[in-house]
């Protein structure tokens, strides 16, 4: 049994609001590059990079309940196993099977309002084109 330092709950709760006042999109990007393009296309950044069966963040946001996935990442599946929020207790006492990152509650606002501000993908294809390239 895990005893949150945050009840899940007011992590939901959270989910439903935008990005925290004084969010940090340009900090989001660098988090973003940092961390997030191991496995997705942030952007410009990695074009051509990511794994290859992992959505791209601004693809994700095509779907309905982006806003949900992108605000409660760090709690979701593949994430809660190597992502260690502070002040949250882990949800899962299983090892991490990636390197682990250890983000704020602030670097999650940041990242979301990165990605919010990021635009949506045109058509099926998860590639958009950066600058004509």
């Amino acid at each position: 049994m895990f005893r949150p330092v945050v009840p899940l709950a007011t992590v939901v709760l959270l989910a439903l609001q935008g990005p925290a006042a004084g969010a940090d999109a340009a900090n989001g990007k660098a988090l973003a590059e940092k961390h997030c393009a191991r496995c997705h296309v942030v952007g410009a950044f990695n074009p051509h990079g990511g794994i290859g069966s992992t959505p791209s963040l601004q693809w994700i946001k095509k779907l309905p309940d982006w806003r949900d996935r992108f605000q409660t990442f760090y709690v979701r599946r593949p994430h809660l196993a190597f992502i260690k929020v502070k002040g949250l207790e882990p949800l899962t006492k299983l090892p991490p099977y990636a390197a682990p990152i250890t983000i704020t509650p602030g670097d999650a606002d940041d990242i979301f309002a990165f990605v919010e501000s990021m635009p949506v993908p045109k058509g099926h294809s998860d590639i958009t084109p950066i600058d004509g390239k």
